[in-house]
């Protein structure tokens, strides 16, 4: 993937101690993967990069907002999101890469691609059940929320009244106190 190769850090030229680098992620980064539940994306993407002698560690933080559709109305807008995460890069023999947050590179090896761990961090940022904020808030006015108004089950305004008791209990509470 030739557009992702921004997303390559040469981690051999690089002296040892902390480095900092910035990404800005727009929707073209996630065509990339062929995800397509996002309208729009603008996020910024900070990551610490600590090179030590015999490991590396990278903390990623993002921040900004993708654009989605609603759940309830499927109406678009924009869902501010943010995150963290850190991953420790060890070298040994073969690449592993089956726990979360540590992953084992060849010795051989000279530079990581990061763009696998940001398009992970971004769509786990995002919350399950997205709702527009003016749903939350009532000020959403659309065809949808109308509709969902209309087959809402109403409540019966002549309910029987909840002071009476059944008298079938009273004869289980007997039971309670005969012994």
């Amino acid at each position: 993937m030739k557009a992702l190769k921004d997303y390559d850090i040469q981690f051999v030229g690089l002296k040892l101690g902390k480095h900092h680098f910035d990404y800005e992620i727009k929707k073209p980064f996630f065509d990339c993967f062929d995800y397509e539940d996002f309208n729009g994306v603008n996020v910024k993407v900070n990551l610490l990069f600590e090179k030590k002698t015999t490991l590396l560690e990278l903390h990623f933080e993002i921040e900004g907002t993708v654009n989605v559709n609603c759940d309830l109305t499927d109406e678009p807008y924009d869902q501010p999101i943010e995150g963290s995460f850190d991953l420790v890069v060890k070298f040994g023999q073969e690449f592993n890469d089956e726990h979360d947050s540590i992953l084992i590179i060849p010795h051989g090896e000279y530079e990581i691609n990061i763009a696998q761990y940001i398009y992970e961090l971004i769509i786990l940022s995002v919350p399950l059940k997205r709702v527009h904020p003016g749903v939350k808030d009532g000020t959403l006015k659309s065809e949808v929320l109308t509709k969902l108004e209309e087959l809402s089950p109403k409540q019966e305004e002549n309910k029987k009244n909840t002071d009476e008791i059944d008298p079938r209990w009273d004869k289980l509470k007997n039971l309670l106190t005969d012994k």
